[in-house]
């Protein structure tokens, strides 16, 4: 079983990937993380994504696709895996289903309404270390401005003001709209509301998946 898992910025996605991970026992692939893994690695694929990064450019489709296409043959993701943050547009759609068309899979989206999405991101504080996310979505920090994790500094991210937050949410809202109606013809899309605590949030997210995977697995991960 594929589990596809997105919503809009400040929605709670890596939140609920991070739950959903641990309950039914998926890996979750992040491309996010894996661009940084290479790159922290010095992998060819991982110094062609920086020397681009670092340029300001974004890292093509081909090159995510290549890191996606290795992490999905490790033997971890036999038996399905959930999918954080991609795919983002129709023509990573198309690329996921190059890759591994042939597997079952469930599409969910986190709906959150947009006037909270600011007030949660423009809220949120980073840490310069580490990069754990503190704020209004999540958890606070024990010390004022510094990180439970590593110590470090917790910082407002530069696209993390209103101005920028509505910018993202209106490229969000052209983009996704043509996924939701890819997997709507599908029949395997699922909208959820992402407001309000997270373990009522994971909640709705646990009955979609065990109707998708049978309420047996999901007592089995219980």
């Amino acid at each position: 079983m594929r589990i596809i898992l997105y919503g809009p910025p400040g929605s709670g996605k890596g939140t609920q990937a991070d739950l959903v991970e641990k309950k039914y026992g998926l890996p979750k692939v992040s491309t996010g993380d894996l661009l940084r893994q290479a790159v922290r690695d010095g992998t060819p694929l991982g110094r062609r994504a920086e020397a681009l990064m670092e340029k300001g450019l974004l890292v093509p489709d081909e090159i995510v696709a290549e890191l996606l296409r290795e992490r999905l043959a490790m033997p971890d993701c036999r038996a399905g895996y959930l999918l954080d943050g991609f795919p983002r547009n129709l023509s990573q759609v198309k690329i996921l289903e190059d890759l591994d068309g042939t597997r079952p899979e469930v599409v969910i989206e986190i709906a959150v309404p947009s006037e909270e999405i600011i007030g949660r991101l423009s809220g949120r504080r980073t840490c310069s270390g580490c990069k754990a996310i503190y704020g209004p979505a999540g958890r606070e920090p024990r010390l004022e401005g510094r990180c439970d994790t590593c110590g470090g500094s917790l910082e407002q991210r530069p696209d993390d003001t209103p101005e920028v937050i509505a910018e993202r949410l209106r490229v969000y809202r052209d983009e996704t709209a043509l996924i939701r109606d890819h997997y709507r013809a599908k029949r395997v899309h699922h909208l959820v509301a992402g407001s309000g605590p997270i373990d009522e949030v994971f909640g709705r997210i646990a009955a979609v998946l065990n109707g998708a995977l049978g309420d047996k697995a999901g007592k089995a991960q219980a």
